[in-house]
């Protein structure tokens, strides 16, 4: 393993401490990560923009209740420890990362890429990989098997809305500078969105997850082998120059 320079190991210190139990600890431990990274680290502007939403699926229940919360909480803290766990990896030089994230983390000092595309990359690594693992792992512990008319679809759904609502403003305030003042060019979040669109990944991997869990142990690996790769791809193509 490569000698990591001061800010790469702040970063594994970080990821290495107890993992987060709660939304509280999950957000904690984002921030903890953002104040870690610089500017122009784009690992940043992915942990940034998943602080933002974490936050404002944590404050959703104060309008109205969440049907199932403790099963939603449990998958968010299952979802985000994945995120965790792959910034882990990396820095360790683990060859269980999976290769949905080497788009991300190889380009993390690359110029000429925006904040927003970063932050989508990022996203659809965690979204389009991570999330139908996290699914399987929440209902097996949790011992539920969620239907489309469940109350843990629902909510899923919920957050979904939620979602995308949140990232267009959210992507808009990335794209700014520590002013307020828009210092990269709004105008391709659209073409973003249009590439890559959250509802659709989100419901892909609960279809996913649904899929894998019915898929004899010894087909499997392959399965999942197929889904990480498509996810590299996606993600390398979210970061191509889109001038």
């Amino acid at each position: 393993m490569a000698m990591l320079n001061a800010v790469d190991q702040n970063l594994l210190n970080i990821v290495s401490a107890a993992a987060p139990a709660t939304i509280t600890g999950v957000i904690q431990l984002m921030e903890d990560l953002d104040a870690a990274l610089a500017n122009d680290d784009g690992l940043k502007w992915f942990n940034k923009l998943y602080l933002m939403v974490t936050q404002a699926i944590d404050g959703a229940p104060q309008q109205q209740p969440w049907e199932d919360g403790e099963w939603l909480t449990q998958l968010d803290v299952i979802f985000a420890g994945l995120y965790f766990t792959a910034i882990k990896e990396f820095l360790s030089d683990d060859p269980a990362m999976p290769s949905s994230w080497d788009a991300l983390f190889a380009a993390r000092s690359t110029p000429n890429i925006d904040r927003i595309q970063f932050a989508l990359a990022g996203m659809n690594a965690h979204i389009n990989h991570d999330l139908a693992l996290a699914l399987v792992k929440t209902n097996t512990e949790m011992n539920v098997d969620p239907s489309m008319q469940s109350p843990e679809h629902d909510d899923y759904q919920r957050v979904n809305g939620i979602l995308a609502q949140v990232l267009p403003n959210a992507l808009t305030l990335l794209a700014s500078d520590a002013l307020g003042v828009t210092a990269e060019d709004t105008g391709k979040i659209g073409r973003l969105l249009a590439i890559w669109d959250v509802r659709v990944a989100r419901d892909a991997a609960w279809d996913f997850g649904n899929h894998i869990r019915t898929l004899p142990v010894a087909v499997l690996p392959a399965a999942l082998e197929a889904q990480d790769k498509l996810t590299g791809l996606a993600g390398r193509a979210l970061l191509l120059p889109l001038r």
